[in-house]
């Protein structure tokens, strides 16, 4: 894990070069949310399923960035005040409090922009099919089917009153649809057969939906220092949350439920898919 999280850390370094900015505060801002933190899991996701399908690491790093500049995009305005209006993110103050809303809104947007031409300009060697492929997969987990339209419906639901069927679907479109894309690319990438990329495709929606309930049991119970964010968030702004309708104890065996199916998906894989086990535990069991 630490030596993908250095890898991916130094490619996104490369791709923000501030040498290349004609707007130096707008690529400040987007280097300020994007490097130096976070827990990379997406990123991960992409080298741990190239891992398991054999794509080499070096076709990985653009669909690595790719991935983990529109979760940051999303993160910026996820964070903006007509939305969640949050003042820490990853241990320092968010975006807009440090560089403005409109910067904040604009270095969001760039990176959104910028994921895609990283993802298309570093497979210009590839086949137009697969890069086709690899730009929809992506195009479709942050837009109204995905991560846009997670975020929409939990807003419209805040002082709702929401089921766990409800809840679960918002879920899987705010969050579990790009980590579903963090596996799917790179089975794209390695080729991988109809047969393997379902088992994967199951796999990334377990995980996805688990990690979802763990934050929301961080959100109760966490430490706000070592989240790098303030807890119970989601009661003041009266979101709908699995401990809310669940329980903690009930919340947490329902995302045990899930690493199990996720894991049973990757029977047929041998020891090349040992990170992505790991990392399935990873998700029920992390502290932040």
């Amino acid at each position: 894990m630490e030596a993908y999280q250095k890898r991916i850390e130094a490619f996104l370094d490369r791709t923000l070069d501030p040498e290349d900015a004609p707007v130096p505060e707008l690529i400040a801002a987007m280097r300020y949310s994007t490097l130096g933190g976070g827990k990379r899991l997406r990123p991960l996701l992409v080298y741990a399923t190239g891992q398991a399908v054999g794509a080499p690491d070096a076709a990985l790093d653009a669909i690595a960035a790719a991935v983990e500049m529109i979760h940051v995009y999303s993160l910026i305005h996820d964070d903006l005040p007509a939305m969640d209006d949050d003042d820490l993110r990853r241990g320092k103050p968010t975006c807009h409090k440090v560089y403005g809303e409109a910067s904040a809104i604009l270095a969001g947007d760039a990176l959104q922009a910028l994921a895609f031409a990283t993802l298309l300009d570093a497979t210009a060697g590839v086949h137009a099919d697969t890069r086709l492929g690899l730009a929809k997969e992506l195009a479709h987990a942050a837009g109204i089917h995905g991560m846009a339209g997670g975020q929409a419906i939990d807003l419209a639901s805040e002082g709702q009153s929401l089921n766990v069927t409800d809840l679960e679907t918002m879920h899987r479109l705010k969050t579990g649809a790009l980590i579903r894309a963090s596996v799917l690319l790179p089975a794209q990438a390695g080729h991988a057969d109809a047969e393997t990329r379902a088992r994967l495709g199951t796999y990334a929606d377990c995980i996805g939906l688990a990690f979802q309930i763990r934050d929301d049991v961080l959100d109760v119970e966490g430490d706000p220092e070592l989240l790098g964010k303030a807890c119970g968030a989601d009661s003041l702004l009266e979101k709908a949350t699995f401990p809310a309708l669940l329980g903690l104890e009930a919340s947490r065996q329902r995302a045990a439920e899930l690493v199990d199916e996720a894991l049973e998906n990757l029977q047929p894989f041998g020891t090349e898919a040992d990170l992505l086990r790991f990392l399935a535990r990873y998700i029920v069991e992390r502290r932040h």
